[in-house]
């Protein structure tokens, strides 16, 4: 295929905690240098969120600010993306870093169930985001966590509140929420090329079913995303030891599916984002 493939990394995420995994980058100083560890391994874009003294899920714009100027500092031309996410945010304070005009942010198209809470997206909130993003110059990463969502998002491109083509992400393997099967990861292929033909795609697998969505996106020609948000281990009965140990194996996959790693300056053009400063 010789397609580039567009590694993301989520080194954080808003539930994982050094507890679980000491490999786990929680203040500003550790995230800049684990998203350094994994650009380095290959990764070309870092998916950010901050976090409280507490370890619980922050939205600090000023904390987003030093982890975006170390990350822009000692990765040159990293695609940089802010979660918007909901857990333990409130709704007014989850775009309020929007200013800092990262590369990228992650825009939630509907509300779903997750374990043990439901992940609240109004239909109002979801447009505010987009909008505010817009007036930003930040491209969203819609984030497809159930079906519907998918159909949202090509509803906002009609809209104009998402630019064409847009850059989707399905979520795969959250209870309650969309399963981990190879029949719906293809029946999302085929109706993101029916409903939005121009979009790129990237599928992130959560818990076990990284590695096996990584191959599946390897494969049919999609990005890839891994990273301690998702996922702790390596392997099964083994910690990852880092960010960039996952991104690793993602990379020296690559060469058995024929695809070659972005690098950043391909990335960006790939995804239409304007060139790093």
């Amino acid at each position: 295929m010789n397609q580039p493939v567009i590694i993301t990394v989520a080194i954080t995420g808003a539930v994982p905690k050094k507890k679980d995994n000491p490999a786990v980058p929680v203040t500003p100083p550790e995230q800049i240098e684990s998203t350094h560890e994994a650009f380095e391994a290959g990764a070309s874009l870092v998916h950010i969120h901050v976090r409280e003294p507490d370890e619980s899920s922050g939205s600090d714009p000023e904390m987003f600010a030093r982890v975006q100027e170390g990350v822009r500092k000692h990765c040159p031309g990293m695609i940089i993306q802010f979660s918007t996410g909901g857990r333990g945010r409130e709704q007014s304070k989850r775009g309020a870093m929007l200013y800092l005009k990262p590369d990228m942010a992650s825009l939630a198209t509907g509300s779903v169930n997750f374990a043990t809470q439901i992940y609240e997206n109004p239909p109002d909130f979801v447009e505010g985001l987009a909008r505010t993003m817009l007036e930003n110059d930040v491209k969203p990463e819609v984030e497809v966590f159930d079906l519907a969502m998918l159909y949202n998002a090509a509803s906002l491109v009609k809209k104009g509140l998402l630019k064409d083509p847009p850059h989707v992400q399905f979520v795969m393997g959250i209870p309650n929420a969309m399963p981990a099967r190879r029949s719906v990861f293809d029946f999302l292929r085929s109706e993101i090329r029916a409903v939005m033909p121009r979009a790129t795609w990237v599928a992130a697998g959560i818990g076990r079913h990284q590695w096996e969505v990584n191959q599946w996106c390897l494969e049919t020609g999609g990005h890839v995303r891994t990273g301690l948000e998702d996922n702790l281990r390596i392997e099964p009965g083994r910690l990852a030891a880092s960010n960039a140990e996952l991104v690793k194996k993602v990379v020296d996959a690559c060469g058995k599916y024929e695809r070659k790693v972005a690098t950043p300056a391909e990335a960006r053009k790939i995804l239409g984002l304007r060139p790093a400063a």
